[in-house]
């Protein structure tokens, strides 16, 4: 688990392509090197990936075709920068949202708009299928940073960035037609597909109570 408060940003340094996956070695903050062992668990763009290497601060991450075709790492070479977080502790606090770093599609900038103190940056999923769990004023993850959806259309959304988040992510360097990672918040997903349940039975009964009524006498 994450806390979508991002804990760096780290660079490609090289990437080896391997059948069906490829390796992306990063050099990791240094801060965020202590205890880091084989196995553990660290977020690139949002995108949970475990260490398969650990060389000083070049550290190995092997990313698997599934996880190359849903998220923008697959779009990554040497020399871009990602944000990164290790996994969260029971002691840790909680300043965004708890996030499982699992994708569920891309989202385009589709517009910016920048004023002196604020940034307001609009996104148009890959999957449309996705908006119905954008709220307004809900959680999202957007590459691996907690954020409080603003706007929400019928198929686009946005949020709204301080300097802070801007100076010490990736998505102070974005442009139109970048793509980001977009991880939806689990328990608005549980909500609004409880809620479709809920509704599609009762329609359901409703349905066949009045079939029921019309049918012909013997």
């Amino acid at each position: 688990m994450f806390t979508g408060i991002v804990q760096g940003t780290a660079e490609v340094l090289a990437i080896e392509e391997k059948p069906n996956f490829r390796t992306h070695i990063v050099r990791l903050p240094d801060e965020l090197l202590p205890g880091l062992e084989l196995g553990a668990s660290v977020s690139h763009n949002g995108c949970c990936l475990t260490v398969t290497g650990v060389d000083g601060n070049r550290v190995s991450f092997d990313l698997v075709k599934e996880t190359l075709r849903i998220t923008n790492l697959g779009d990554l070479k040497p020399g871009d920068i990602v944000n990164v977080e290790r996994a969260a502790k029971f002691s840790d606090e909680i300043g965004g949202h708890l996030m499982s770093g699992h994708i569920m599609t891309t989202a385009e900038i589709c517009k910016i708009l920048t004023s002196e103190n604020n940034r307001e940056i609009w996104f148009k999923p890959q999957d449309s299928e996705q908006m119905k769990y954008i709220l307004h004023k809900g959680f999202i993850g957007i590459d691996g940073i907690s954020l409080t959806v603003g706007e929400v259309t019928k198929s686009k959304f946005c949020v709204h960035l301080i300097p802070e988040t801007l100076a010490r992510t990736t998505l102070g360097g974005k442009r139109l037609g970048d793509r980001v990672n977009i991880e939806i918040d689990p328990h608005t997903q549980a909500i609004v597909e409880t809620v479709e349940r809920v509704l599609a039975q009762r329609e359901a009964a409703l349905l066949a109570a009045a079939a029921a009524e019309i049918q012909p006498e013997e």
